[in-house]
């Protein structure tokens, strides 16, 4: 499956898809990027004249990039073979975070599955700036909920 194919089978739609682009995927683990644009409602309030990313955005971009991508990719042999598309969504996750991210600024998130078993998948992922400083890590854990 190409990284574009999974990019068009995120369930998620602007403005609330944050992956631009997959730079590496296998069994293993993925790679992607993504630039938080200066224009997200989120930034409206977030904080008054001095705009930050909030943690749950970045969660969510390191959810999306590291265990619904992953998973789609663990998943495309049934996707291939007509089997009904199956969503994987996040059901834990236990995160730190180190630095903030300001709009415009592009983040490349890493994740490394842990286990991907009985329709459950774990990973390890983290999100890293552009200087390649730690921003946030943790562990998100997914399962496949059918519609």
């Amino acid at each position: 499956m190409t990284t574009e194919k999974i990019i068009a089978l995120l369930p998620y739609s602007k403005p609330f898809l944050f992956v631009d682009e997959i730079e590496q995927i296998d069994e293993n683990g993925v790679i992607g990027t993504y630039t938080y644009p200066s224009d997200s409602y989120f930034y409206e309030g977030h904080f008054v004249n001095h705009p930050i990313t909030p943690g749950v955005i970045l969660t969510e971009t390191m959810a999306q990039i590291g265990l619904v991508c992953l998973g789609l990719y663990l998943m495309s042999e049934k996707i291939n073979d007509g089997t009904k598309l199956p969503v994987m969504v996040m059901v834990s996750n236990e995160t730190n975070y180190f630095l903030p991210v300001y709009p415009n600024e592009k983040v490349r998130i890493s994740s490394e599955k842990v286990y991907f078993r009985f329709g459950k998948l774990k990973c390890k992922v983290e999100m890293r700036n552009g200087k390649n400083e730690l921003v946030c890590q943790g562990i998100i854990s997914g399962m496949i909920a059918r519609k």
